[in-house]
């Protein structure tokens, strides 16, 4: 295990966070908000100095680790940006629990969107900045970003290309052009440029800039911390309809969007993923938009929420405007759906991803098929270009991996004595990083009242979420530290 190497990575990592930390600071200080300018100062300063003896310690270290370090790396740098992140909630005492602090920010980084803030509008400008901004840092990857503007070269020894494949979401992460660092720098230009175009458009619909900027955040990393009490049912219904359609766009795999860049039209329209992320996105949205009639005054305010919450429950956001939980049975159940589903792989989104569904159904054709024809070669194919075994057998383990980890959660959630629904929502919701769930955890409630050791449980199942599962798993396996 090459600890030096995985230890100056975090330090480079930290440095990244303390950077992105002085807007909110900048913020604090122009608002003259005194308690979270000295908190952001001090958390500053703590991050600085963690992150220099983290490189002074990794200094003349190896460069370049395998597939097993990578997995190690990314999972710890998630672990310690967050326990390092949530520190100017904590000092500023605007969330006084550490246990709390450090749930919301998980939330943000991991684009979750489970808060256990009752009153949101309570907290500083400052804060409220860094809460959403989180969900930005997160929704594309902070390590992602670093091996976009670092100078480690591609031929590190398969450096970038195990970072990337353990934080990238999906069954299969490759590249679009033959460097894995022009790979990353054309992902987060994407982000970037369809994060200020969601901006202004917010902005064309009259939303304050404040307001525009952080909604931003929350779209484009799929995450949905809103910066009112309410979410976004108090903005107008252009606002609203802008979301929709953001968020619907930040679920779709980025390699579409390069696809189009470069002219590949047909490439993306026959894309097997997204005709089925698209095709369940219709599907939601007409059934519910029949479920819900005579729910509300018009033909259009029904198809406009349920458009709305089809978009923020599918693409994992967690963002409302109207409290769905009061909807009929059919309409939640259909969103129940959607939760486990998730949005496309290569997105900022979470779930279980519409690639491992589509291979899900694939292998189950192709073994129902084996039955019949026991001497025929059977392969899956998608978009025309056969999976390799190996893609398939991954593919098998997560979902095992995925049942056994949401039972093992929803068993432990379960000593708060809360209903049924309750637990098993917060449990998924926050495993496949979408925010508010049913009944108690709703979207007019909130975390805050399960006790600390649920907490810290939901905190594991966030982050094995965002990292699709196994950067956390090795954590706990005693062969991940042998030497080799």
């Amino acid at each position: 295990m090459n600890y030096k190497m995985i230890g100056r990575f975090i330090g480079h990592i930290l440095l990244v966070e303390a950077v992105f930390m002085l807007p909110a600071l900048a913020i604090s200080l122009f608002c003259k908000e005194d308690k979270s300018s000295r908190a952001f100062l001090l958390s500053l300063c703590i991050i600085l100095v963690v992150a220099a003896v983290l490189l002074l310690l990794g200094k003349g270290c190896r460069k370049g680790f395998q597939a097993r370090e990578g997995l190690v790396c990314v999972g710890i740098s998630w672990i310690v940006m967050s326990v390092l992140g949530c520190m100017p909630f904590y000092l500023s005492s605007e969330i006084p629990n550490y246990i709390d602090a450090l749930f919301e920010t998980v939330s943000g980084f991991t684009t979750t969107g489970a808060s256990i803030l009752a009153n949101v509008e309570e907290l500083s400008k400052g804060t409220l900045y860094w809460r959403s901004f989180t969900h930005w840092l997160g929704g594309m990857g902070v390590l992602v970003f670093v091996l976009a503007i670092g100078t480690v070269s591609d031929r590190s020894n398969g450096f970038t290309m195990h970072l990337l494949r353990a934080e990238s979401p999906g069954p299969k992460v490759g590249k679009l052009v033959p460097k894995m660092k022009e790979t990353a720098k054309i992902l987060y230009l994407i982000y970037i440029l369809l994060t200020i175009i969601n901006v202004v458009f917010l902005l064309i619909g009259k939303m304050p800039l404040f307001d525009a900027v952080c909604t931003a955040f929350g779209t484009a990393g799929t995450g949905g911390f809103g910066i009112k009490s309410d979410s976004i049912a108090g903005y107008s219904p252009y606002i609203q309809n802008v979301c929709t359609v953001f968020m619907l766009l930040f679920g779709i795999n980025f390699s579409c969007y390069y696809m189009l860049l470069i002219r590949q039209f047909c490439s993306v329209w026959h894309d097997e993923e997204l005709r089925l992320y698209l095709g369940v996105v219709f599907f939601s949205i007409v059934a519910i938009t029949l479920n819900l009639k005579g729910f509300y005054n018009t033909l259009g305010e029904t198809i406009r929420h349920a458009a709305f919450q089809v978009a923020s429950i599918v693409t994992t956001t967690g963002f409302a405007t109207t409290d769905f939980d009061l909807w009929p049975t059919f309409s939640k159940t259909i969103l129940l759906g959607l939760m486990a589903i998730g949005a496309c792989a290569g997105s900022t989104g979470g779930g279980f991803k519409c690639a491992r569904v589509l291979l899900i159904a694939k292998i189950l054709r192709r073994n129902v098929r084996q039955v019949l024809n026991p001497h025929k070669v059977q392969v899956v194919r998608v978009n025309n270009f056969m999976i390799e075994e190996k893609v398939l057998e991954n593919t098998n383990a997560y979902l095992a991996a995925y049942v056994i980890i949401l039972f093992v959660s929803f068993i432990l959630v379960s000593a708060d004595r809360f209903s049924v629904t309750t637990n098993f929502t917060a449990v998924l919701s926050c495993f496949n990083n979408i925010g508010p769930g049913l009944e108690g955890v709703g979207p007019v409630c909130s975390y805050g009242a399960f006790s600390w050791f649920s907490k810290l449980v939901l905190i594991l199942d966030m982050l094995a979420g965002r990292l699709e599962i196994f950067p956390i798993l090795i954590l706990f396996s005693k062969s991940t530290w042998r030497r080799y």
